[in-house]
């Protein structure tokens, strides 16, 4: 019998892959998301130093007066153009997307896009 590895420690093990190849530095930081049932979580760090230096979830109270869902493709886009927000007022331009091992798709792909169009660039 076949034993198969559950979706989350396939996951787990492509984000490992992932990190191996880029890291945020402090001209380019990364933007890493992360998803869960229930809601989304985006982060910009310098792996350099180890700090995050913007972070927005759908947890935040002004976030989630937002949206009627907080698990969404419309949760997602709208937090990707929170956390753009929040790094252009820190100053932040240019990051690597981290998509944290899930497939570049839905939620993460309406993040990413929304992102960009508030003038993030990767």
């Amino acid at each position: 019998m076949v034993s198969k590895k559950s979706r989350s420690e396939v996951r787990i093990s492509k984000h490992k892959r992932m990190r191996n190849r880029f890291s945020g530095t402090a001209a380019r930081p990364r933007l890493s998301v992360f998803r869960s049932n229930n809601h989304m979580y985006a982060q910009i760090i310098d792996d350099t130093v180890g700090n995050t230096l913007v972070a927005a979830s759908t947890l935040e109270k002004d976030v989630k007066a937002e949206l009627k869902k907080t698990n969404d493709v419309e949760a997602a886009a709208y937090l990707g153009t929170v956390i753009a927000k929040k790094a252009l007022e820190k100053g932040i331009k240019e990051v690597v997307f981290d998509r944290g091992g899930f497939i570049y798709q839905g939620k993460v792909k309406a993040l990413a896009e929304a992102a960009r169009e508030a003038g993030l660039e990767f």
